[in-house]
């Protein structure tokens, strides 16, 4: 069932995170403090939403690094119950859509639970001083509908770059719910 995420107020902080990568690398918040402006990207394996866009984010990461834009994604589903997005077959992902950013896990949830994600994709762009300036779709398209441009995102982080105010108009993200373990769902999901 889709799942609508909830906008999380601009100007928000980036809650602190420490993840590792599926080979075990850690990776911080601070770790991209030079960067000015960061993407995070909750995303996983099996959502057909994330797989329609996976390939487009990539490009759009590989477009966007050389400008200064960081990009992390994070995947924080339940593996117990969903074990197509365990850590080795996130690897396998990253690498058959490209991925020249990490792609952390959250075990414990915590992490997902800070940033109030909800689904996948849950996308969150924050500027240099690690406000949140956007928060929603990478585009309008969606499975079967469309082909994924990331036109969303792109405007935002074009604005981010520039130093320009954040977009106005945000349109929520639309995806799969973010997988919780039994009793850990929290109360906005």
């Amino acid at each position: 069932m889709a799942t609508q995420s909830v906008m999380l107020e601009l100007g928000t902080l980036a809650p602190p995170f420490a993840l590792p990568d599926p080979s075990g690398g850690l990776h911080k918040l601070e770790d991209y403090s030079a960067a000015p402006a960061l993407v995070v990207a909750f995303i996983c394996n099996h959502c057909p939403y994330v797989v329609h866009l996976a390939d487009a984010f990539s490009a759009f990461a590989r477009e966007y690094q050389p400008k200064g834009l960081a990009v992390v994604a994070i995947s924080g589903n339940d593996v117990t119950a969903y074990p197509q997005d365990a850590p080795d077959k996130m690897a396998m992902f990253a690498k058959a859509h490209g991925f020249t950013f990490p792609y952390l896990y959250d075990e414990s949830q915590n992490i997902a639970r800070a940033y109030q994600a909800v689904c996948t994709p849950d996308l969150y762009l924050f500027d240099a001083n690690r406000r949140l300036a956007y928060h929603g779709q990478f585009d309008a398209t969606r499975p079967g509908r469309g082909t994924p441009t990331g036109a969303d995102l792109r405007a935002a982080a074009d604005a981010v770059l520039a130093g320009e105010p954040p977009l106005a108009a945000q349109t929520p993200s639309v995806g799969c719910s973010i997988k919780w373990k039994p009793g850990k769902a929290p109360a906005w999901a």
